[in-house]
């Protein structure tokens, strides 16, 4: 049985709550400025700095309005907003009364919002604008604990400043009395990939444990003067969750992109040295600097610049550094290409987490030859998210890192990993089996996950064990790593990897369509549209290059033998991803049956 055990290097304590961080800051850094705010109502908007003294006086303005409101101490609040600077106030203001907030995504139906405000019996849920709140309105009568519901846009916060102006301090203050970090903090739920979404209860320390941790460790990243990270993952979902505490814990700069579309104008402006993303972000910065070099004429240059960035990075792990030729390759790639990549970021970012899947040796490689070096990380939800996160100081690309200190790992016998230590949840809400389920009898948590851990402590990811397709020759194959393989290439948007019972695997792939325009020129074919994609000879002999690559990671009898272009594509919206951006294969296998059929036929 193989495991990697790392000791906190923070001594565990149950004292204390979230609520305390801003007070904290305020007190010892008052004048640091924590967070820069625009208003993404405003057009031409400015970024706004606010200190920590600044933080604590509006979110105890905000926990006062909640107290007026009748919010009691343990009660849930949902927030169902897209990610900007409100939602990281009203985390820290729930906190502050007592209360016990409940993020939901803001792409949620009126069915997964009345679920979740069901199960949680939430008293108050704060809306973004009106299109969330007439989506709680849809549901309100099914949902009798719901008694408020406030509108961010609508001046929903502005009520509740005012109202709380009749709250003193010693009322604030007697809210958090009794309460420790062994105090339920949050409700998050599952993405429901397998089922119904379950609701993990997840404490103060969990996430304070962690954070003590996790400060320490990253502190290259998170303790600079100048650290800033801009954060436009969905708060809703426990990755970006647990970093805003961090960030806030590390007394760092941040901001906040609500709206995708103009990320790019908001790292230009914002200028962050850290980034938080998914894979597929990265894949995307890589694919569109590679389109924009070939349509400038420049694809040559930008190959020799890939190659030297990923040789540049890999002489970084010998112990004699790069070659000089390479060292001198690279050089003059600074100036031709990589400082410009750079810049498209903002020009500051150094460090980069990634997450949610794995990113790939080949991305992970680029990136740090050019200057941004990407730590992966591996959590779920009912981990806190991090279990174990490659380190500034010891990095191991194509691994998960090492776990967080405070943290165990465990292989199974079966090659499941199985989790011990600070993040792990105290239940699934109102589901004692699923809870009892999801632990052995000694104590460890199923991930659900396949990995490995070498004979360093590192900890990597294979697949998911209920993933797992086994071919009607009885091979087992993990279908992910095909996948990230297959979706790096510029043209593809998903890959879903088929063939359980079946004598081969395949593959169903869709386009990303706003990568045609500009693959299609740098190929000679300003002609080619997404339509014609799905039988286009050249697009179908540039994925098979890709899936060439993928099979070239595994044996035969695990290869992608045939695939399928499909049209349209797996998004949130239509229901094939979850909001995590995760595939929902038992939905893509129901609905895409006869593409299947296709294939084997």
């Amino acid at each position: 049985m193989r495991e990697s055990i790392i000791p906190p290097v923070v001594p565990p304590t149950t004292e204390g709550t979230l609520a305390d961080i801003p007070a904290r800051n305020a007190e010892r850094r008052g004048d640091r400025v924590v967070f820069s705010v625009k208003d993404p109502g405003v057009a031409d908007a400015t970024w706004r700095d606010v200190t920590a003294r600044e933080f604590l006086a509006e979110v105890r303005r905000l926990a006062k309005g909640f107290v007026a409101a009748g919010i009691e101490v343990g009660d849930r609040v949902a927030i169902m907003s897209r990610t900007r600077y409100e939602w990281t106030l009203l985390d820290f203001a729930l906190w502050t009364a007592g209360a016990v907030p409940v993020p939901v995504y803001e792409t949620s139906s009126a069915h997964q919002l009345q679920w979740i405000l069901q199960d949680t019996a939430a008293r108050a849920i704060v809306v973004e604008d009106e299109s969330h709140a007439s989506v709680a309105t849809e549901v309100r009568d099914d949902c009798p604990a719901l008694e408020h519901v406030w509108s961010i846009v609508g001046g929903g916060l502005d009520d509740l400043r005012e109202a709380g102006r009749e709250i003193d301090d010693a009322t604030l203050a007697a809210r958090r009395e009794g309460m420790d970090r062994t105090s339920l903090a949050t409700i998050i739920y599952t993405s429901g990939t397998t089922g119904r979404p379950k609701g993990c209860e997840l404490t103060h320390g969990n996430f304070m444990d962690l954070s003590d941790n996790i400060v320490v460790v990253l502190a290259p990243i998170l303790a600079p003067d100048d650290a800033s990270m801009l954060m436009f993952l969905p708060l809703a979902h426990v990755f970006a969750r647990l970093i805003q505490v961090v960030a806030v814990d590390a007394c760092m700069r941040v901001g906040h992109a609500p709206d995708i579309k103009n990320l790019m104008g908001d790292l230009s402006d914002f200028r962050p040295t850290f980034l938080l993303a998914v894979p597929r972000v990265f894949e995307k910065v890589f694919n569109a600097s590679d389109q924009s070099a070939r349509a400038d004429g420049k694809g040559g240059i930008f190959t020799r610049a890939t190659r030297t960035a990923i040789a540049y990075s890999r002489g970084l792990d010998d112990p004699h550094g790069p070659s000089p030729r390479i060292r001198i390759a690279h050089a003059v790639m600074e100036r031709l290409v990589y400082r410009k990549i750079r810049a498209q970021l903002g020009g500051k970012i150094a460090w980069a987490v990634s997450g949610g899947a794995p990113l790939g040796e080949r991305l992970g490689h680029f990136f740090r030859g050019i200057g941004i070096t990407i730590l992966e990380g591996y959590g779920l939800t009912e981990t806190t998210a991090p279990v174990a996160v490659g380190r500034p100081d010891d990095l191991r690309i194509g691994a998960v890192g090492l776990p967080i200190p405070g943290v165990g790992v465990r292989i199974d016998a079966d090659g499941e990993v199985l989790v011990k230590g600070e993040g792990v949840f105290r239940a699934y809400r109102g589901n004692a089996e699923a809870t009892a389920a999801a632990f052995t009898d000694d104590g460890w948590f199923r991930t659900g996950d396949l990995g490995d851990v070498d004979e360093h402590g590192f900890l990597s990811i294979t697949g998911r064990k209920k993933e797992i397709l086994v071919t009607a020759g009885g091979k087992n194959v993990a279908p992910a790593g095909l996948e990230d393989i297959i979706r790096a290439h510029p043209i593809v948007s998903q890959a879903v990897v088929v063939g359980d019972q079946r004598p081969f695997v395949a593959a169903l792939v869709t386009i990303d369509a706003d990568m045609v325009p500009a693959w299609a020129a740098s190929h000679g074919r300003d002609d080619l549209t997404p339509e014609a994609c799905l039988t286009d000879p050249m697009v179908r002999e540039h994925i098979q290059m890709a899936v060439d690559r993928a099979n070239g990671t595994v044996s035969r009898a695990e290869s992608v033998r045939s695939f399928r272009i499909i049209p349209g594509d797996f998004t949130e919206a239509n229901g094939y991803l979850t909001p995590s951006l995760k595939l929902k294969r038992k939905e893509i296998m129901r609905d895409f049956e006869g593409d299947v059929e296709a294939i084997y036929s």
